[in-house]
């Protein structure tokens, strides 16, 4: 029988070795990675807002756009280009490039996530179709692969429109403002309660409500809030108060018996000053009807026959402040009806919500895109403009 040599013996194993080693890393399989799960873990979050480029100048931008006028966000282009165009893959010898929108969009389906190959190769646990690939060490993580399928869904665009601004817009609103027990349908409720205003319609009572404190970072005080906690109840008294202001402005001399008693202030010192911002129904509530025509500070109408006072304003027009000019510093606001403007700068958005000028400018951005919010709330009644930017004076208006 003829010897083998030890060195040929360690030549032959070390070829099946390396022969090994070389089909695990061609069919991308091995111990490291065969419980890697690739798959999207949830339902994509639709409120992600999604754009093509980190850098978005919104619509209605002064002529030297400002922080609050820049919608600046990571984009889809920027994390294909991290993922994909590293030297040794698609930024080097490996086509195509992806530096281009047209590139992008030829692994893309405008609407159709699913159905578009690169979001099939960021989520498919075939590894051979993986991309990156897996034995790469850099996986797209959940934050990343959500902005591409929301881009992706919402149609692709090389610029943002309004349906990416609405969904995104909403939920910094809702979660900054109606939470922590503030601009929410409790806190409105809870104070009428507390004062038995809404003790005989609807049996509620004082011991049906909770109190809470909320800290004011601009100011370092701390304010008292009465939250209604029987949410039943509350569903229905906020809808029968939504439909009574609906109603009246509808036609404020035939409907003239739905004119809003209630008020957030005077004469009910504990009263809540905050309009509910939960909903996007809630927003438009407080955008086509604001809060300070449905509560003046004083008496505005006293009934002559039952000599009833009232502290909400017959014109709703007439209202002296705005829901973009409360979030957006930048922007002086003008009183639609009687175009006085007004002095103060908003600064909800720093002692409430703590948005970021991204974030502002966002929300800027759906507002004015929203074909659902009527002109006169945008640009007044003939176009002259309603919010100016305090720096320049220039006033936004319909191009």
């Amino acid at each position: 029988m003829k010897k083998v040599s030890i060195i040929k013996a360690l030549t032959f194993f070390l070829g099946v070795f390396l022969l090994t080693t070389s089909l695990f890393q061609c069919t991308k399989v091995g111990d490291n990675i065969q419980h890697l799960d690739r798959s999207y873990p949830s339902i994509p979050d639709s409120t992600v807002y999604a754009s093509f480029s980190d850098n978005f100048t919104i619509a209605t931008a002064d002529l030297t756009p400002g922080p609050n006028d820049k919608i600046k966000f990571r984009g889809v282009q920027t994390i294909v280009h991290e993922y994909c165009g590293t030297s040794n893959c698609h930024g080097g010898p490996i086509s195509p490039k992806f530096d281009t929108y047209s590139d992008v969009m030829k692994l893309v389906i405008a609407g159709k996530p699913e159905q578009s190959k690169i979001w099939e190769m960021i989520t498919t646990n075939d590894f051979n179709k993986a991309m990156p690939p897996v034995n790469s060490s850099h996986e797209l993580n959940t934050k990343d692969k959500a902005i591409i399928y929301n881009w992706i869904y919402n149609g692709a665009k090389e610029k943002p429109d309004l349906a990416d601004f609405r969904p995104a817009a909403i939920r910094l609103i809702t979660n900054g403002c109606a939470s922590a027990n503030c601009h929410n349908q409790g806190t409105v409720a809870g104070s009428w309660a507390e004062k038995g205003i809404l003790g005989t319609r609807y049996g509620i009572a004082a011991s049906d409500t909770a109190s809470f404190y909320i800290y004011d970072a601009a100011t370092g005080a701390q304010s008292r809030y009465c939250q209604l906690t029987n949410q039943t109840k509350l569903n229905q008294i906020w809808k029968d108060y939504k439909d009574s202001v609906k109603i009246f402005y509808s036609d404020t001399v035939a409907k003239a018996s739905y004119r809003i008693l209630k008020t957030f202030s005077t004469p009910w010192a504990t009263s809540s000053r905050r309009a509910p911002l939960g909903s996007y129904d809630d927003l438009l509530m407080d955008i086509f009807y604001p809060k300070n025509i449905r509560s003046n500070s004083g008496v505005v109408y006293i009934d002559p026959v039952t000599n009833i006072q009232y502290y909400s304003k017959g014109n709703f027009l007439n209202s002296n402040d705005c829901f973009i000019r409360r979030i957006d510093s930048t922007l002086i606001y003008r009183n639609v009806e009687t175009g006085v403007a007004q002095s103060a700068n908003g600064s909800m958005a720093y002692q409430d919500g703590g948005l970021n000028p991204s974030e502002i400018a966002l929300i800027k951005a759906w507002y004015f895109a929203d074909p659902n919010i009527p002109d006169v709330w945008k640009y007044g009644k003939t176009n002259t403009g309603i919010f100016k930017y305090n720096k320049t004076g220039n006033y936004i208006i319909k191009r």
